[in-house]
C-alpha cells in the first residue's frame, strides 16, 4: 500500500494538482483576454494619432498657404474681405438657427399647452363624476344612519312583550341597515381613493409636432432664410458670403484694393442693419403661406418640401405688392438652411 501511495500519490494530492491546473488555465484564458484588449487599444490608439497627424499635416499647409497669400500684396486685402465675408455668413446661419430654434419652441410650447389644457379638462370632469358619486353614497349613508337610529329608538320605546315578539324580524332589520352602512363605507373608501389617483397623477408626455406643425415652422424658416437673402441681395453680398462656406481662402479673388475696400463698406452698412430683419412678422407670414402653395413633397409624411418647388423667392413691399425671382436657398442650402427644418 505504501508503494502505491508512493508511486500514485493519495487522493488530496490529485485535488490539489487539479485545482491548480483549473486556476492556471483560467489565468491563461484572462491574461489572453487581457492581450487582445490591449491589442484593439494599441490599434485604435495608432488610428488615432495617425488621424491626428493628417489633421495637423493640413492644419500646417492650410497656415503656410495663408502666410503666401498675406506676403503677397495683390491678395492680402482679398484675404481680409474672405474672413470678413466668412463671419458675416456665420452670423446670419448663428441667426437662422436661432429663429427656427424659437420658433420650434414656440410651437411645442403652444402644442403641449393645448394637450395639457384638454388633459386637465377631461381629468377635472371626471374627478367631478367621482366627487358626485361620493357625495351620493355620504346622503344614503346618512340617510341608513338615521333609519338605525330610529329603528333603535323605536326598538327602545317597544314594551318587553312587543319586544320579545318582534325579536326575529328587528334583528333582522338592525342587520340590514348595519350591512348596508359597512358597504356604503367601503364603497366611499374606494371612490375617494380613486380620486386621489385622479388628482395626483401625472400630466401626459409631448409626443412630438405632427406632419403639419413642421412642415409650417419649415415654411416660416424659409420664408426668414428669404427675407435675410433679399436683405442683402445688393451687390450680391448673400452669394459672396455663401461662397466663403464653399470655397477655402485664396480660392476667390474679390479683385483690388480699392474693389476690396468698397465690398467691406458694403457688408459693413448691411451687417449693421441685420438685426432689423426679423421686424417683420406679417410679411414673414405672408411669404411662408405663398411658398407653402407652391411646396411639394416626396411623401406624404415627409416634413422638408422638395427643394425645387421652393425656389422662388417672394419679394413683398410695404404696400404688398409680391414680386418674385429665382433663388434655390433649400436646394444651395444658403446659410444650412437645411441643417435646421424640423423633420
Amino acid at each position: 500500500m505504501t508503494s502505491l501511495t508512493a508511486m500514485f500519490g493519495n487522493g488530496q494530492e490529485q485535488s490539489e494538482d487539479s485545482d491548480k491546473l483549473r486556476e492556471l488555465y483560467w489565468n491563461r484564458a484572462e491574461l489572453k483576454k487581457e492581450y487582445e484588449s490591449l491589442k484593439e487599444e494599441s490599434l485604435r490608439l495608432k488610428e488615432q494619432i495617425s488621424a491626428q497627424e493628417s489633421s495637423n499635416a493640413r492644419s500646417e499647409q492650410k497656415l503656410e498657404h495663408l502666410e503666401t497669400l498675406l506676403l503677397d500684396p495683390n491678395w492680402v486685402y482679398n484675404v481680409v474681405v474672405y474672413y470678413q465675408m466668412r463671419s458675416f455668413n456665420e452670423r446670419c446661419k448663428e441667426k437662422i438657427a436661432r429663429f427656427a430654434e424659437q420658433l420650434k419652441q414656440q410651437r411645442e410650447k403652444r402644442t403641449y399647452g393645448k394637450v395639457i389644457e384638454e388633459w386637465n379638462d377631461q381629468r377635472d370632469e371626471h374627478a367631478q363624476a367621482v366627487q358626485a358619486q361620493i357625495g351620493d353614497h355620504r346622503m344614503q349613508m346618512q340617510m341608513l344612519e338615521d333609519q338605525l337610529q330610529a329603528e333603535r329608538h323605536r326598538v327602545a320605546m317597544m314594551s318587553g312583550f312587543s319586544r320579545f315578539l318582534q325579536k326575529r324580524s328587528i334583528e333582522k332589520t338592525l342587520a340590514s341597515v348595519t350591512t348596508g352602512i359597512a358597504e356604503a363605507q367601503i364603497q366611499e373608501s374606494s371612490l375617494l381613493a380613486t380620486l386621489e389617483e385622479i388628482q395626483s397623477s401625472s400630466a401626459p408626455d409631448t409626443e412630438g409636432l405632427d406632419i403639419g406643425s413642421k412642415r409650417s415652422i419649415n415654411f416660416m424658416i424659409l420664408s426668414f432664410a428669404q427675407q435675410l437673402y433679399l436683405h442683402f441681395s445688393k451687390d450680391n453680398l448673400a452669394g459672396l458670403a455663401k461662397e466663403t462656406g464653399d470655397k477655402g481662402v485664396g480660392a476667390i479673388n474679390y479683385g483690388s484694393k480699392s474693389d476690396c475696400e468698397t465690398i467691406l463698406e458694403l457688408l459693413q452698412d448691411r451687417a449693421d442693419s441685420m438685426d432689423n430683419v426679423t421686424e417683420f412678422a406679417d410679411i414673414l407670414q405672408q411669404r411662408a403661406k405663398l411658398i407653402s402653395q407652391k411646396a411639394l413633397f416626396e411623401k406624404d409624411d415627409a416634413a422638408v418640401p422638395v427643394p425645387g418647388t421652393v425656389s422662388t423667392v417672394f419679394s413683398i413691399d410695404e404696400n404688398g405688392a409680391i414680386t418674385e425671382k429665382d433663388a434655390n436657398l433649400l436646394g444651395e442650402n444658403y446659410w444650412d438652411v437645411a441643417n435646421v427644418f424640423s423633420r
